[in-house]
Parts: C-alpha cells; sequence; structure tokens
C-alpha cells in the first residue's frame, strides 16, 4: 500500500500566529476576542457543537486550526434564511458542510418513517433543530450567502450518498448528492487527510475546480481523461442480459428526438482508449451504470452496488465514474489509513471536551452518553450488510498507541467536571478489534473480501487479544480510576477464540450487562447479513457465564436483534421469537432494519437480489419484507410477551398453520386468552418508552408471559 504524506508534514497557515482558541467561535464577538477579522474555515453542521473528539466537526476543526487555519463553526443554523450562514462572513477559503455524526434522515425517522420524538445531538433533546436532508439544505443556503465561496461537504451523510443511491424514505433512486446539493466538491470518510489537503492547496491559490486527484473525494467532471484506462463495471461482473437489450452506458442526452416515444434508442458502443493493465490501479477508472440506467433497471442496481464495495479498498481500490445526465460524478479510491502516530496526533488535539457556553446548562443526550468514553481505534472488518461503517471508515483498523490512551484517560480524570471514577467506554465501532489486522502487509493490500470474519474467520487474520488485555490493566491500574467499563459491542466470533480476554472482560469491566449482537438465530437472515451462526453466540455464552461464576457475579448478556432484515422469512422470526422465549428474553424495544443508502443489505431491500454472489436476472431472490404490515408483525415477534401484540400474532400463527403455539401453556408462545384493555396499539402505532435501544428482561421461568397469577419477570 502507498503512504501518504504525514498529515502533519505540511508548513503551517499563516494565521497559526494567532494561536489557540479556548473553543472554535461561534459568533463575531467569539471572532473579535480572537482578534479575527475573517474566517478561514467555516464549518457548518447539523449537531450541537461540543468540543469533543467523538464529534467530527470538533475533530477537524481542531486539526484545521493545527495545521494554522481560523475555524468558524455554525451549529445547527436557520434554514429558512441566509442570516446564520452570514453571521461569521465569507470563509477565506471554503465552507465545509456535514449533517453532523448522524445521517440527517436516520436521526429524524424511524424505520416505519415516522417522526422521531426527540434529537441526541441538540441541546435537550429538541427534535425541529435541523431539516430533512440538512446536507442538501446547509449547501444550498451557503450557496445564497456567498454565491463565490466554495462549498465542501462531508460527513456519514454525503458519504453514503456519494453516488447514486437508493434512498429508503423517498423510496426511489437518487443522484450523486454533490449535484443535488451543487457543491464543489465531497470528501468521504474519516476525512482528515483529504481535508488538511484540501485546505492547504486552497490556500495555495489552487481553484477549487482543479483540485482534482485526492484520495477520498468525488467531485463533477465532464468525462474521463485521455491518458486513463477505462474498465466497463459489466466487465467486472457481469449481470446478463436485460430485458430490453438497451445499453445502460448509453448517453441518450446527445440522441435526436430524446424523450419522444416513438423514436427508437440505439446503442452507443463503448470506446477503449487501450486495455488496463494488470495492477495498474493508479490510472484506470471504472465506469458504472448510469444515474438514469439504476433509477429504471433494480438488477442493475444490485449490480453497481456489487462492484461498488469491490473497490473499497485503499490498496487496490481504482478510481469509479458514473454519468448523470451530461455530467459524471468521479470517484477518487479511499484515502489511505491514519497511522498510530497521526491517530495520536489527532486525539491529542486540544479540545475541551465540552459543550459550546451558549448551552447553558441545557443537557445533550449524545454528549451525556460518551463525555467520558475514550476511542482507541476505527474502522471495522465484520462487513455486516446493513452496517455503514465500512462505507465510511473502512475495513482497515486504525489505532491509537496505549500511551495517547491513557493521557485521555488521565485528561478526563483530572479535568472533566462530572467525572466520578468511571470510564464508561474503551471502544471504537466495535470493541474488540484494537490491533488486530491481517498477517501480511501485501495480502491486505490486495484482498477484495468484505468481510475478514465471515463466512469464517479468514486465516490471514491476527486474532490475538493481548494489546487489549495489557490496555485494559493498564487503564484500571491508573489512579483515581475506579471502573473501566465496556460500552461498545463485542464481536464474540473473535473474542471466543481468546478465552483469557473474554475472562478480564467479564471479571473487570461489564456493568452487570454487557452487548452483543447475533441480530437472528436462523440462516437465511444471517446470510444476508454476514453474520456468524447462533453456535458462536452459544459458545461466547458459555465462557460468559463461566467467567461470571468464577468472578462470583450475576452478570447478564444484552443480545440485539434486528426485525424485517432482507432475507427474514415470517417462519424466520417465528423461530426467534421461540428462541428468545426458550431462553428468557423479553425485548422491551425492538429495532426494525432501516435501509441506509449504498448499504449492501439496503441493495437486497430494493432490489431484491443478493450482491453477495455474482448478479444474474435469474439469479436468487432475496425474501424482503417490504409492507409495513409484515415489518411490524416481525416486530411483534421480537415482543412476542407483549399484549397488544397478541391479535396480529394470533392471526399470523393461524396463517402459518402453527395454531399450536397458541395456548396457556409453557409450550406456547402467546395464551388464548385476551387480557382487558389491550390489543389495539400493536407495533407500529404506539409511542416507545423511554430507555435504550434494545433492552430486556431476564425470566427465571419459562412461564406464559401475563398469565394471571404469575408474578411478573423481575428486572435486574
Amino acid at each position: 500500500m502507498q503512504k501518504a504524506p504525514s498529515l502533519f508534514s505540511y508548513r503551517p497557515y499563516w494565521a497559526k500566529r494567532f494561536g489557540i482558541a479556548p473553543e472554535l467561535p461561534a459568533s463575531p464577538e467569539e471572532m473579535d476576542a480572537l482578534g479575527w477579522d475573517a474566517c478561514d474555515i467555516i464549518l457548518v453542521t447539523g449537531d450541537a457543537y461540543i468540543d469533543h473528539p467523538s464529534f467530527g466537526m470538533a475533530l477537524i476543526g481542531r486539526l484545521l486550526e493545527a495545521q494554522g487555519f481560523r475555524v468558524g463553526i455554525i451549529a445547527q443554523p436557520d434554514w429558512n434564511s441566509t442570516g446564520d450562514f452570514q453571521k461569521l462572513g465569507r470563509p477565506r477559503l471554503f465552507f465545509g458542510v456535514t449533517g453532523g455524526n448522524m445521517d440527517s434522515m436516520v436521526n429524524r425517522y424511524t424505520s416505519d418513517r415516522r417522526v422521531r420524538s426527540n434529537d441526541a445531538y441538540t441541546p435537550n433533546g429538541a427534535a425541529d433543530k435541523r431539516p430533512d436532508r440538512c446536507v442538501l439544505v446547509y449547501s444550498q443556503r451557503c450557496r445564497e450567502a456567498y454565491r463565490d465561496a466554495p462549498v465542501i461537504l462531508g460527513g456519514i451523510e454525503a458519504s453514503l450518498r456519494r453516488i447514486a443511491h437508493y434512498d429508503y424514505w423517498s423510496d426511489k433512486v437518487r443522484r450523486s448528492i454533490l449535484l443535488d446539493a451543487k457543491a464543489d466538491l465531497l470528501v468521504f470518510g474519516n476525512g482528515e487527510r483529504q481535508v488538511v489537503e484540501i485546505a492547504h492547496r486552497l490556500a495555495a491559490g489552487t481553484p477549487v475546480g482543479e483540485l482534482t486527484g485526492i484520495r477520498g473525494t468525488a467531485q463533477i467532471c465532464k468525462g474521463i481523461p485521455e491518458d486513463w484506462a477505462v474498465i466497463d463495471s459489466t466487465h467486472i461482473d457481469t449481470p446478463g442480459n436485460a430485458e430490453v437489450p438497451v445499453s445502460p452506458y448509453l448517453d441518450t442526452t446527445t440522441q435526436p428526438g430524446c424523450g419522444t416515444q416513438n423514436t427508437p434508442r440505439q446503442e452507443a458502443p463503448i470506446q477503449f482508449r487501450r486495455a488496463a493493465a494488470h495492477n495498474d490501479y493508479n490510472n484506470t477508472v471504472v465506469r458504472l451504470p448510469s444515474f438514469e440506467a439504476l433509477r429504471d433497471d433494480r438488477v442493475l442496481y444490485a449490480h453497481a452496488s456489487r462492484v461498488f464495495h469491490q473497490e473499497t479498498n485503499p490498496g487496490n481500490a481504482r478510481a469509479l465514474i458514473q454519468q448523470h445526465g451530461e455530467r459524471h460524478v468521479w470517484l477518487n479510491p479511499p484515502a489511505l489509513p491514519l497511522s498510530t502516530a497521526e491517530m495520536d496526533a489527532v486525539y491529542d488535539l486540544p479540545y475541551s471536551r465540552l459543550p459550546h457556553r451558549s448551552y447553558g446548562n441545557a443537557k445533550i443526550p449524545a454528549f451525556e452518553m460518551i463525555q467520558h468514553s475514550v476511542t482507541i481505534m476505527r474502522g471495522c472488518f465484520g462487513g455486516c450488510s446493513f452496517c455503514s461503517i465500512t462505507e465510511h471508515e473502512g475495513r482497515i483498523i486504525q489505532n491509537r498507541s496505549e500511551d495517547s490512551i491513557i493521557r485521555e484517560i488521565e485528561s478526563i480524570r483530572d479535568h472533566a467536571p462530572s467525572f466520578t471514577g468511571v470510564i464508561s467506554d474503551l471502544g471504537g465501532p466495535t470493541a474488540n478489534m484494537y490491533r488486530l489486522a491481517c498477517q501480511s502487509r501485501e495480502i491486505e493490500a490486495s484482498c477484495r473480501r468484505l468481510s475478514c470474519v465471515y463466512p469464517g474467520i479468514c486465516k490471514n487474520l491476527n486474532t490475538s487479544h493481548d494489546a487489549l488485555i495489557r490496555l485494559y490493566r493498564r487503564a484500571r491500574a491508573l489512579p483515581g480510576i475506579k471502573k473501566i467499563l465496556i460500552g461498545s459491542g463485542v464481536r464474540y466470533d473473535l473474542a471466543v477464540h481468546s478465552p483469557e480476554y473474554v475472562r478480564e472482560l467479564v471479571t473487570h469491566h461489564v456493568g452487570g450487562y454487557l452487548k452483543i449482537a447475533p441480530e437472528h438465530t436462523e440462516s437465511g437472515p444471517l446470510s444476508k447479513m454476514m453474520k456468524p451462526g447462533i453456535a458462536a453466540y452459544d459458545r461466547f455464552k458459555a465462557l460468559f457465564d463461566s467467567y461470571s461464576k468464577q468472578a462470583g457475579k450475576e452478570q447478564y448478556l444484552i443480545p440485539y436483534f434486528i426485525a424485517a432484515h432482507p432475507g427474514t422469512t415470517d417462519e424466520d422470526m417465528l423461530a426467534l421469537a421461540l428462541w428468545l422465549k426458550r431462553n428468557g428474553f423479553r425485548a422491551d424495544q425492538v429495532q426494525a432494519f432501516l435501509p441506509s443508502p449504498m448499504a449492501i443489505a439496503s441493495t437486497m431491500y430494493h432490489s431484491g437480489k443478493n450482491p453477495l454472489r455474482r448478479i444474474r436476472r435469474d439469479s436468487e431472490e432475496v425474501p424482503v419484507a417490504r409492507g409495513m404490515k409484515q415489518r411490524r408483525l416481525h416486530k411483534a415477534f421480537l415482543r412476542y410477551h407483549d399484549p397488544e401484540n397478541w391479535p396480529m400474532l394470533r392471526d399470523a400463527l393461524k396463517r402459518m398453520g402453527r395454531s399450536d403455539l397458541i395456548g396457556n401453556g409453557k409450550q406456547h408462545l402467546i395464551p388464548g386468552y385476551q387480557p382487558a384493555g389491550t390489543g389495539v396499539r400493536s407495533e407500529g402505532h404506539r409511542t416507545p418508552a423511554g430507555g435504550i435501544a434494545f433492552r430486556t428482561q431476564h425470566t427465571r421461568g419459562q412461564e406464559n408471559p401475563g398469565k394471571p397469577g404469575k408474578k411478573p419477570a423481575r428486572r435486574r
């Protein structure tokens, strides 16, 4: 893999003489106090401004400040006018626009497309402080405020929309967000390398339209440069003959009579300037089917998704190009991962670790949850098909050093005003991938596998948890630290390869409950999720229970499950409900599959095809719970114990020929009676109670839920 220049190797910008701001200025008065007459860069975000490295805009802002730039921030602006977008003046270099730590549509709507009642990234959880598709809205307002100021998109909302993508909320394929936002450039991934290079090149006088070749960015172009080799995506993965044999790469905008009903469509042969040499990644571009073709052909959409995900390894990814009408969206290969030294430097920047003082005593739920947590790594090689981490952070794990992590814990201990001695998490996207990597850098750079652990753990993967065990021991030995909890989800199929890690975790770092995510029990949906079979959960549970008993602790696993994931049938959900009852689990709140843009599982949802395998017109059809009635039924199976769901479940069991599961015995799933006043507000028709996303009751016995005369299960 190539070696990138260090993030901190650039000559500092002249404005570094102003020094470090106590927090990034969010008002003209704060700029005046710093002696600034202008901002070089203004960051616009859909989240409240919290100067903490867990919040992307704070991290990017502090990194740019370390490069010498004057960085202002506009957090959750009023989008109904340009007033808030003009309050800091015109940025000398560019506006950086993001939706925040979450996609704004996921933040605002549930998987049932219902409006959420709160926003964890807003003071006091207020739910009305950002618009739908806020990256689009903010970008357009920036353009209206200062037409000549470059606008650069970033964050997860932009990352997941960098090419034509299926949009669940409008139920259609939408164009790249670059075009709809009318932005100049899009940064995908975590963005440190890209943003630093962009800032320095703009500061050196390079026009924004000439910022080409920056890894981890997308831009609009007119076509393919003459000296580039071209590969059509159908040469990589052939989708088979279309029902209507028209080239998906046909440029219809130049055809006479375009748009008339009676004009025959003509194929335009693809012209190749030269063949792509083997491993000639640097000057080879893969041409994806056009937006218009994907919009009209779901099988072709599945094909494009499959090809796209094969081009995500920074070591061998090629550039991608996709036509949108008369213009093209060009995607450079992903940015190279940060080194440990760079990760340390980024997380050692002078964050205040507090919300901006303008919020006063308002509580920001997301901050309350993570203020005493520490990020130790990035990335995830699990490759779960429903997850957006891979598309955003990548599969290669980027680690901080042990010393850097310890420094941050000590800083929290010494300076956090509400710290009580408990670190709430040492983790990242997963709890236990710290220092795990391919044993061969050459193999890692050439690999195109979507997962290092599915369908089984790769023989080239180093699964030693020794470095993580050492970190845990050193962290909990620090003076003033009472407890180190692990709040990130544990990848249990990896953990079982290190019983010593499980012992360390269970004995010292579980606060009564530990989150893990088997997601399902049945092979059909698990194979589409790219998750291990339930036997791996059973092995981990045996270790967990054994070491908990040895430690003299009563502790419980909290398993997470997904309803209505592509590949799931009603019979699969019934089997999961029976497993839950047999194992004494009662879920208070459940999660239904939400198709996020660009995820492989979202492609399954939209196309009904499985892009984990070669796409053909007649290839495997994936069962999809698309209608709201079936999606709510799948959620009801997860909450089989709730009397509100019993009428729906009785009807379903009768239809499925499983009336034998209706009755008042231990062998039954739901009772035959209905308590008075219940059964009218089933899944999707009530406001969820407050609490964590999947809270579970653990029952001692297997008594039928709600049966008269029985005591309710104890909550532990």
